[in-house]
């Protein structure tokens, strides 16, 4: 009985040890002692270089006391890789350009350039402007009317006309509504792309029309354009709810998550590493800087009498006996990839693909990491 309960006391302290070993931070074998950063960089690249799983950089810089955000950091900045008296790697600013340290000192930084944390290039438009609304918000908005000229569509030489009023002097995004992101397990609409065709100003802010005052149109002046202006097109206040933040703090979600990709910023069957893609679950399930993984279900198998077939590559007999005896086997989830989320709505949310073992395709399903 004691020789039992030793070697069950024995597995349970292999199986503890291998759980926290298993979660403590590894730093990858090539990763280097110091290293400059460059202008260009991010912390994903940087903490690439030292980690296998990038998004656990907060967890390698922890708090450094010679600087007021960990996640702030500078082209010039030297960072150097130490361990800890208990062996965990931690990674801090060895140096400064120009900057004389004191042992009580703080670092305060003047350049406002910090870098972030993923490439902006990649997720601005939709940090900046892009973004998913229903059909009610879209229908409550002012619209184009028509331009100065007869001319179907505008450019960027036109004065715009708006049914709705507008303030005076106000920055305002010109939209058009896109394809509609629907949900592939109910068939619910979750919303409606729009992407931004034009930024203009208000001149004249429009007078709505009721008892005793007339109507007059608000009226733009385009400032830029990335495609033509149509009448019918939706005016919003440029930078409303946009406020997005270029560091984000990278962590696994409290909850379970469970989802799908229901589309991607672009319209391949496939996409990649860095690719923006559109989430069926919102803003109260996820949040920015949520990292998840992807995952792919393997095909159904049908198993009859030892000779198991793929459930899409079944006979019309095969599927018939499998409603009368035939074993329906769910094969596993495998992970493909993973992603973060950027910028959530009421019911989805924007991410960008972090990494990719196989490419990504609309209907992966997204889960916990």
């Amino acid at each position: 009985m004691l020789k039992k309960i030793t070697l069950t006391l024995a597995a349970l302290l292999c199986w503890f040890s291998a759980a926290v070993t298993a979660d403590v931070l590894q730093v990858r074998p090539d990763a280097p002692a110091t290293y400059v950063v460059k202008p260009g960089d991010t912390l994903w690249d940087i903490s690439g270089l030292y980690l296998n799983q990038p998004w656990r950089w907060p967890e390698l810089w922890q708090m450094n006391p010679q600087v007021d955000n960990p996640h702030l950091i500078y082209p010039g900045d030297v960072l150097s890789l130490t361990f800890d008296s208990e062996g965990r790697p931690r990674l801090g600013l060895s140096s400064k350009r120009a900057m004389r340290l004191t042992p009580q000192g703080r670092t305060i930084h003047k350049n406002p350039d910090a870098i972030a944390t993923l490439p902006l290039g990649i997720i601005r438009p939709f940090l900046s402007y892009d973004q998913a609304m229903s059909q009610q918000q879209i229908d409550a908005l002012p619209y184009i009317l028509g331009s100065n000229s007869a001319a179907k569509s505008a450019n960027e030489t036109n004065t715009l006309y708006v049914k709705g009023e507008l303030v005076e002097g106000a920055a305002y995004a010109v939209y058009r509504p896109g394809r509609a992101y629907v949900d592939p397990d109910s068939g619910e609409v979750l919303g409606y792309e729009t992407r931004l065709i034009a930024t203009t100003r208000a001149f004249r802010p429009g007078q709505a029309g009721s008892e005793g005052s007339s109507f007059e149109p608000a009226a733009l002046r385009v400032l830029s354009v990335t495609r033509e202006i149509r009448q019918g097109d939706k005016v919003i206040p440029a930078y409303d709810q946009q406020a997005l933040p270029a560091q984000f703090v990278m962590t696994k979600p409290e909850q379970a998550v469970s989802g799908k990709i229901i589309a991607s910023s672009s319209d391949l069957r496939e996409f990649a590493r860095m690719d923006v893609v559109v989430l069926n679950l919102g803003q109260s399930a996820l949040r920015a800087g949520h990292m998840l993984g992807i995952y792919r279900q393997s095909p159904t198998v049908v198993d009859g009498g030892g000779k198991p077939v793929y459930l899409e590559d079944a006979s019309r007999l095969q599927k018939v006996m499998r409603d009368f005896g035939g074993e329906v086997l769910e094969m596993p989830k495998e992970k493909v990839g993973e992603l973060m989320v950027f910028k959530t709505s009421d019911n989805v949310s924007f991410a960008v693909v972090t990494q990719t073992d196989k490419p990504i395709r609309v209907g992966d399903i997204i889960t916990n990491l």
